[in-house]
């Protein structure tokens, strides 16, 4: 059940519940004043009989002596002097009058209480009908309310999810102020002040992430330019193991530099794709050659499969080029070979035989300097972000999950072309 038929539940049960009290008060007021206004017709009747008893000795309006049917409440509170009328009840409810007269008798007036009285029958069937329609009105109120809230609430959270998916410009109290094009004010209800706290954790998002992004600018392109002198100054050692490790090291520091720079052009949005049309399934098998002759990788570490024919696809060739070498060295450093790549149409899978992606990469994709678990191995985690910048950029669709055999399993789906199927 969602919120919006929550609300409406509520709001019904308790308007209904209203209206019954009401109506219940209502008819008791009613049948309350009824029996008020028997016992008042009843007093003037015994007192009028009384007098005239007091004064000729006749018996009037129906009135009698020592009545042996008189109820005897009634008969103990005319002996203590009071002249007071009585209810009998069902099933046959009568209301009865006394009083003292001269001569020490009691004269009483007996007289029919019909509950079923035609006034009160329409009452009740007013009370139903007017409570019936209430109810329904209420309801429709109560659904078209709910829905406005419901409405507006599921405006905020995909105005959230929009933020979530990279859309930081996203403003979620204009989202709910928005109607018929135009932005209109809205009563700062507790709906308000959420899509305010989703502005506020937005902005605050996009504070940190440029922030993030200038550092790593920064620090790259600082660092350029020293690490540079230092592998040419390591060139220069003499041959020995320990010239071997400065060059070494000086290299991965090299690779990490350049990487940085890769994801600042990411970050700052100016890379653009520069297609082409390739034959993916020979390409990919082509790409991983080169590849194991640059990592001087095994043949049989990398195997290449290509199910059902060679599709065409307009792409970057460059960047599929890239996107693969890093999940390929990705799977060689935290998996275990052999590293299965398939073809199949605009798709290209990449599995591995470890121990598979940590799940908070399956579930949020690839973030910088997050190496994964430690059973993976230790990294700067940045090959397979910057394999996802580069299939961003292609407009590619670049996943990470678990592979039936319970290694990693990374999917890159190229968009379709005019020369493809889609």
């Amino acid at each position: 059940m969602g919120l919006r038929s929550k609300l409406g539940l509520i709001f019904l049960l308790v308007s209904s519940l209203a209206i019954l009290v009401l109506c219940v008060a209502v008819y008791t007021q009613a049948e309350s004043s009824r029996l008020d206004r028997t016992r008042g017709l009843a007093d003037e009747r015994i007192k009028a009989a009384a007098d005239t008893y007091n004064l000729n000795e006749v018996e009037v309006l129906g009135s009698q002596l020592d009545d042996p049917a008189v109820p005897d409440q009634l008969l103990e509170a005319v002996r203590q002097g009071k002249r007071a009328t009585f209810k009998t009840g069902s099933p046959n409810p009568k209301m009865w009058a006394a009083v003292n007269v001269k001569g020490g008798k009691v004269l009483s007036i007996e007289q029919d209480y019909d509950n079923e009285d035609a006034s009160m029958r329409a009452l009740r069937r007013a009370l139903i009908i007017g409570g019936i329609g209430t109810v329904a009105m209420v309801a429709l109120v109560s659904v078209v309310a709910a829905g406005s809230l419901s409405r507006r609430i599921v405006a905020v959270a995909g105005t959230a999810r929009r933020i979530a998916g990279g859309e930081l410009d996203a403003s979620a109290v204009e989202t709910i102020s928005k109607r018929d094009g135009k932005v209109t004010s809205r009563n700062k209800d507790e709906v308000h002040a959420l899509a305010t706290a989703i502005d506020s954790m937005a902005s605050s998002l996009r504070g940190q992430l440029e922030a993030e992004r200038r550092f790593t600018a920064d620090v790259a392109h600082d660092l350029r330019t020293p690490v540079t002198g230092l592998l040419t100054a390591a060139e220069l050692l003499p041959p020995s193991r320990p010239s071997e490790l400065v060059r070494d090291r000086a290299k991965v520091l090299r690779g990490l530099v350049e990487d940085l720079l890769e994801i600042a052009r990411f970050d700052s949005g100016v890379e653009q794709a520069d297609l082409e049309h390739i034959g993916l399934g020979a390409f990919v098998a082509s790409a991983v050659g080169r590849l194991r002759m640059q990592q001087a990788i095994a043949p049989d570490s990398v195997v290449v499969r290509q199910t059902g024919p060679d599709a065409t696809v307009s792409t970057d060739s460059r960047r599929v080029e890239r996107i693969l070498a890093n999940l390929i060295v990705n799977g060689l450093r935290h998996g275990r070979p052999p590293i299965e790549v398939t073809v199949q149409g605009r798709t290209v899978e990449v599995v591995d035989h470890g121990t598979g992606y940590p799940e908070e990469l399956i579930a949020e994709g690839p973030r910088r300097f997050r190496s994964g678990m430690a059973e993976r191995g230790a990294g700067h985690g940045l090959g397979l972000t910057i394999a996802a910048g580069h299939a961003k950029v292609l407009g590619a669709e670049l996943t990470f999950g678990a592979a039936p055999t319970g290694g990693a399993l990374a999917r890159l789906v190229l968009p379709p072309t005019p020369e493809t199927d889609s």
